[in-house]
């Protein structure tokens, strides 16, 4: 589930962007201004900010400045009215990734929550897939074929992952697994079966997203 942090000092405006959020499976938390925002930031890793550009205090612009400081990687949609859009502009030179000009449609939110989100966790896939080891372990088709059998099918022993993958070259199959072991992306208990570490979980889905950003 993906964190959100809504910052405005509008707390009509925050409780019905909560209300909304919630409703479609986010886990939300406000701010009423930039200096809550950022001691917020400092114990919760956000997936995303809200923003609003015009408040009381630090601006939303000062406050993005400084958020960046403490977590370059966070993304941030600035929330305008359209008088400023000029501002959100500058915000997004800045480092926003997104804006919003108010009064916007819930539909309008929700694409653009879901598009920053969806872009977050393309680049950090395209990181893990592209980490030397990661991907030339990836580059073989039978390795990709063992770690998507893992996760469709869960634990396996060798002989039925030999058979899942319709390959009889016992000795094949055994030096591919070894090499998603080294690369960590695979292990085997006491009981010799086979199953995806965390590592390889994520893996199988950055493997589903990549594709699927590339299909569009």
């Amino acid at each position: 589930m993906s964190e959100i942090l809504v910052v405005d000092d509008d707390r009509e405006l925050r409780d019905n962007l909560r209300e909304v959020l919630s409703a479609e499976g986010f886990d939300v938390v406000v701010a009423g201004n930039g200096d809550e925002a950022l001691e917020m930031v400092k114990t919760r890793a956000f997936d995303l900010i809200l923003l609003d550009l015009v408040m009381p205090g630090l601006s939303g612009l000062e406050t993005l400045l400084l958020l960046r400081r403490q977590q370059p990687q966070l993304k941030v949609v600035m929330v305008t009215a359209f008088s400023t859009i000029e501002n959100a502009v500058e915000a997004m030179r800045r480092g926003a990734d997104d804006y919003l000009t108010k009064p916007f449609k819930i539909s309008d939110l929700l694409i653009t929550v879901r598009r920053v989100l969806e872009e977050a966790r393309f680049k950090e896939c395209n990181a893990i897939l592209n980490m030397d080891g990661t991907f030339n372990s990836l580059a073989n088709a039978i390795r990709r074929q063992i770690l998507l059998v893992l996760k469709g099918k869960g634990r396996r022993r060798f002989m039925e992952v030999t058979r899942d993958l319709g390959i009889d070259d016992h000795t094949k199959v055994n030096f591919h697994l070894k090499v998603l072991k080294e690369e960590g992306l695979i292990s085997q208990d006491d009981q010799k079966y086979y199953s995806l570490s965390p590592k390889g979980v994520k893996v199988t889905q950055c493997m589903n997203i990549v594709i699927d950003n590339m299909a569009h």
